[in-house]
């Protein structure tokens, strides 16, 4: 089988959608040998993605674009594809060729833009509702992340279930629990104090970050407990509330602001905070919590549809809009270390369950289904 996946996001340093891309391909490269397994971007890859990651039968291909600037998914891709004569091409970012789609999966990860638009930017949220309902009509099969967001997908864009399978995504195996000096060493150069609280994630609303600077200002405010709260993550959008507070409350000299971190930062983070905090809105699936859990973190999540499904009783899980109830759950992290030891032990087993080669297996049957099919 001859499979095309989009290399797009691999073109920028990768956040979730790139990882999910890249430690997909590799998975399927890894399990089926015999298959040969083709990136295609019309950007250069970020770093030093071909020269870390190429395998016998994965190939990482920058295609000619400049002719059809700006219409890569119209004209480029369609053209390429032809091209390369696939069986099959994977969207694993939302988008699928405009044409030339004779066999196809599409990766729909969320529907946060179509679900709460006001929390994105209009030109993104104007695009999801322009261009997912074609997408997911023109794919042969879709792949969701959860079986909440295959409901969602089902429900909103009129898919029938049959053609959409739930396949976990994991943690990745470089999240293991660090060393204490290799913490120590990291915190030191970041100015990570060593009673520290930890959130992950792009700074935008749907990560709720609000809620967190809430929970962590009462408890400076009500105890006598002066934790750091370490926020790591790239810049986002429509944060002026968000900074609003943080200016109101006087709470500047306890935050620290890492913006993107390397993954040995992240691991080395994950592995010696006191907890992890993720107090999403709404999630497809969110690999944060299980990468924090991977390196030992006792983790707080939101009592949401995925984090649910995802998380189970592995996380303590809150109401994402109660504050309050927030501050209670990292207060009793803070004080009841027998507490934070269970948590620790019980998300590190979690996790293990988790792994990019079951996704990669359950996503090649959808390929042979697919395959299988007539368009």
């Amino acid at each position: 089988m001859r499979v095309g996946l989009d290399g797009y996001p691999l073109s920028e340093p990768l956040t979730g959608v790139g990882h999910y891309t890249l430690e997909l391909a590799r998975a399927l490269a890894r399990n089926f040998p015999s298959d040969q397994f083709e990136l295609v971007s019309p950007k250069p890859f970020a770093g030093t993605l071909v020269e870390d990651y190429t395998l016998p039968n994965l190939s990482f291909v920058k295609a000619k674009s400049s002719s059809v600037r700006g219409r890569w998914w119209s004209v480029g891709l369609p053209l390429y594809a032809r091209k390369a004569s696939f069986d099959l091409f994977h969207g694993t970012n939302y988008e699928l060729p405009l044409w030339n789609n004779r066999r196809s999966v599409l990766t729909i990860h969320d529907l946060s833009t179509l679900l709460f638009p006001e929390l994105h930017r209009r030109p993104l949220s104007r695009r999801a509702r322009l261009r997912l309902p074609l997408a997911a009509k023109m794919a042969t099969a879709i792949v969701t992340p959860t079986e909440v967001v295959k409901r969602e997908v089902c429900e909103r864009l009129k898919v029938k279930p049959q053609k959409v399978t739930a396949i976990h995504e994991a943690p990745r195996n470089f999240f293991q629990p660090a060393s204490s000096d290799e913490s120590a060493k990291t915190r030191k150069r970041l100015g990570v104090e060593d009673d520290f609280l930890l959130f992950v994630g792009t700074l935008e609303p749907r990560k709720n970050l609000l809620t967190l600077l809430k929970a962590f200002a009462q408890i400076l405010r009500e105890t006598q407990m002066r934790p750091q709260l370490v926020i790591a993550g790239g810049a986002g959008w429509l944060m002026t509330q968000t900074e609003s507070f943080i200016e109101s409350t006087g709470i500047t000299d306890r935050l620290l602001f890492t913006g993107y971190l390397q993954d040995e930062e992240l691991r080395a983070l994950y592995s010696s905070c006191r907890a992890f905090i993720y107090p999403s809105l709404y999630e497809g699936f969110g690999l944060p919590p299980l990468e924090a859990m991977a390196c030992g973190a006792p983790v707080i999540a939101s009592r949401i549809g995925a984090s649910q499904e995802v998380l189970r009783d592995a996380a303590l899980l809150i109401d994402p809009l109660d504050s309050e109830s927030l501050t209670r759950a990292i207060v009793d992290f803070l004080t009841d270390d027998k507490r934070s030891k269970e948590s620790r032990a019980r998300g590190l087993e979690h996790a293990a369950k988790f792994s990019w080669d079951k996704a990669a297996r359950s996503t090649y049957q959808v390929y042979e289904r697919t395959v299988a099919m007539r368009k």
